[in-house]
């Protein structure tokens, strides 16, 4: 038997229980509390323990001296990271506020790099199907986000509709999204109807739009920004709209 196959077995079970001990050490216990930083330091550690095991002159101590190396140095980071706010906040980012009282920040999902299908499908994760139930949306560190839906009207549950229907984006960033209009059994004409009847001339006005058959048409301007921290809070645009949907339907 070639004993290279041994080798390589003696080495993936060395690197095995040392990335047991390093993920202990490291305290991290889900996937999901892993950080952008995590995840390149994990990629350059498969990478180490990639190269050494097909590598014949690296050598058992080698790879135990590698790993061994790179936990000590990650250890050392978080370590230094937890000292030093500003840094981590460099390093690993910080949470950032996407809905303020009922608003998109655009700048904020710019920032983000985080686009209308991806803000939805974040909502709908946390159990939210539609924009206009969210108070406040942050988009953590580790990709996911944290939503604090808006309270019901008169502090009870909204009485929900006999065959409740799903919301759909009709407008993203100005352009209208023709596939989820043809889903509606609708086209541009409808709702450049519906937007006029409203008093919007303009589709490009609009920053995001989505439809519900239960609660008509939900609506944010561009012209709209989030409140600053301690602002006083907007009122909702979202009222008109649904009237005028409602009309429409």
């Amino acid at each position: 038997m070639d004993p290279l196959f041994g080798q390589i077995a003696l080495k993936l079970l060395i690197a095995l229980v040392s990335l047991m001990i390093m993920t202990r050490v490291l305290g991290k216990k889900e996937i999901s509390q892993l950080t952008a930083f995590d995840f390149v330091s994990s990629l350059m550690l498969s990478e180490l323990v990639g190269n050494t095991i097909y590598d014949k002159e690296v050598g058992y101590g080698h790879l135990v001296f590698a790993l061994a190396v790179w936990t000590l140095l990650s250890y050392g980071m978080e370590k230094l990271l937890n000292r030093i706010p500003w840094l981590s906040r460099r390093v690993t980012g910080s949470p950032d506020l996407v809905i303020r009282e009922g608003i998109i920040d655009r700048a904020a999902m710019k920032r983000n790099n985080l686009d209308f299908g991806q803000l939805s499908m974040l909502l709908r994760e946390n159990g939210v199907f539609s924009v206009r139930d969210v108070a406040y949306a942050l988009f953590e560190t580790n990709g996911s986000i944290s939503v604090l839906s808006k309270p019901a009207a008169g502090g009870s549950q909204k009485e929900e509709p006999d065959s409740p229907s799903l919301p759909v984006s009709v407008i993203e960033d100005g352009d209208i999204v023709d596939r989820a209009l043809e889903s509606l059994g609708r086209d541009r004409q409808w709702l450049l109807g519906l937007l006029a009847h409203i008093g919007i001339d303009d589709k490009r006005q609009i920053l995001y739009g989505e439809w519900s058959d239960a609660s008509g048409l939900f609506y944010q301007l561009r012209s709209q920004r989030p409140p600053g921290p301690g602002a006083k809070k907007l009122r909702n645009r979202d009222r008109t709209a649904e009237k005028a949907g409602e009309d429409l339907v």
